[in-house]
């Protein structure tokens, strides 16, 4: 890849694992309060809005046709993904937003760049998505069996998410969108279309959720996935390449698994762990270059 730092990318995918992972695990903290999964979005664009609005006319990408604004505006970590998510977490935990929501990520690029680039990933990318995708299986069948229509409910909207924001990911390196024109494009539409609704015609629990809980999902959100995990993703994927840079997020099922241990007292089975550990594998198979 011409003029790519792959130390850089690294970092920067690196640093979208520890946001990512804080995400699912704040994320379910938020929607199990009075919060619905509308407020925590809202709350994002506030945030996110209010830092990237006085840039808009400045980082806006005049360059790029309107199709591919629309994609990447509609498919990045906006509106829609994140109620995907926001709703996933309402009915399944902390580690399943991990494992299939994160670890199908590789997948879901790979049949990108296959559909559109017409690249055909080698037989070891392939290999490791194949492990990637049995370890979503071993970790998801406990609960699969047990958990009945809510949870498939909730691995069906992580599975969606996934598939939203992996269109996104192979825009930002297909069409060369720099992580301030990525910021803008994913941030300004999705808080000029989302507010207005939000506060006209959606539900809201805010009247009945301490003033604590709101502030600490506004910054969070805002700062941390609505702002710096945008950029950091856009520059994962303009160093490393879309499938590598998916395959990075198939490490957050095992870091939000732990960080949910302590902040919200849910505890993987010994065959979600495993299914986990799998997943793990495959992401170190998918980036680790001979």
């Amino acid at each position: 890849m011409s003029g790519s730092k792959p130390l850089l990318g690294l970092f920067c995918a690196i640093g979208v694992i520890f946001i990512w992972s804080g995400f699912i695990v704040f994320s379910r903290a938020g929607v199990i309060t009075s919060l619905t999964p509308y407020d925590i979005t809202a709350l994002r664009f506030m945030v996110a809005g209010a830092l990237v609005l006085p840039f808009a006319w400045v980082w806006w990408p005049r360059h790029l046709p309107l199709r591919a604004t629309i994609v990447m505006s509609l498919c990045g970590p906006g509106a829609i993904y994140v109620m995907l998510m926001y709703f996933g977490l309402l009915e399944a935990s902390a580690a399943y937003a991990g494992v299939f929501a994160n670890g199908s990520l590789p997948v879901f690029t790979s049949l990108m760049v296959m559909i559109i680039a017409r690249l055909i990933p080698g037989r070891r990318q392939l290999f490791a998505i194949g492990v990637i995708v049995a370890g979503g299986v071993i970790s998801g069948t406990p609960g699969m069996v047990a958990g009945g229509d809510n949870l498939l409910t909730g691995i069906g909207l992580f599975l969606t998410a996934s598939a939203v924001i992996s269109l996104y990911i192979f825009g930002v390196q297909h069409w060369k969108v720099t992580p301030r024109q990525a910021l803008a494009l994913v941030t300004i539409p999705n808080t000029l279309v989302f507010l207005p609704l939000w506060y006209f015609f959606l539900p809201s629990g805010l009247a009945d959720t301490e003033l604590s809980i709101i502030l600490f999902q506004a910054l969070f959100q805002g700062l941390g996935p609505g702002f710096l995990a945008v950029i950091l993703f856009a520059v994962a994927a303009m160093h490393l390449g879309a499938t590598p840079t998916a395959g990075f997020a198939a490490a957050v099922p095992a870091s939000a698994s732990v960080l949910a241990m302590p902040v919200l007292a849910e505890y993987p089975t010994p065959m979600e762990w495993g299914g986990i550990a799998v997943v793990t594998l495959g992401l170190v198979l998918l980036i680790v270059r001979r």
